[in-house]
C-alpha cells in the first residue's frame, strides 16, 4: 500500500520556538481524518517557516 499526499494549502509565518508543537498537535488529532500538516523552513527567507496542509490518499 502506498500513501499519496495532495497539497491543499500552504502558509508562511514567522518562526517561533513552539510552532512544531502546534503542527504535532494538529497531526495527532487529524490523522484519522486523512489530513497531515508539514512544517519546513522557507528556503528564500531566513526566520520564515512554511506550513503545508496535505490530504492523504491510500493507493
Amino acid at each position: 500500500m502506498e500513501t499519496k499526499l495532495h497539497i491543499l494549502a500552504t502558509h508562511r509565518c514567522s518562526k517561533t520556538e513552539d510552532l512544531y508543537l502546534l503542527v504535532d498537535f494538529l497531526n495527532r488529532n487529524l490523522k484519522d481524518k486523512d489530513i497531515v500538516f508539514g512544517l519546513s523552513k522557507a528556503e528564500d527567507k531566513e526566520g520564515v517557516m512554511q506550513i503545508t496542509l496535505y490530504r492523504t490518499d491510500v493507493v
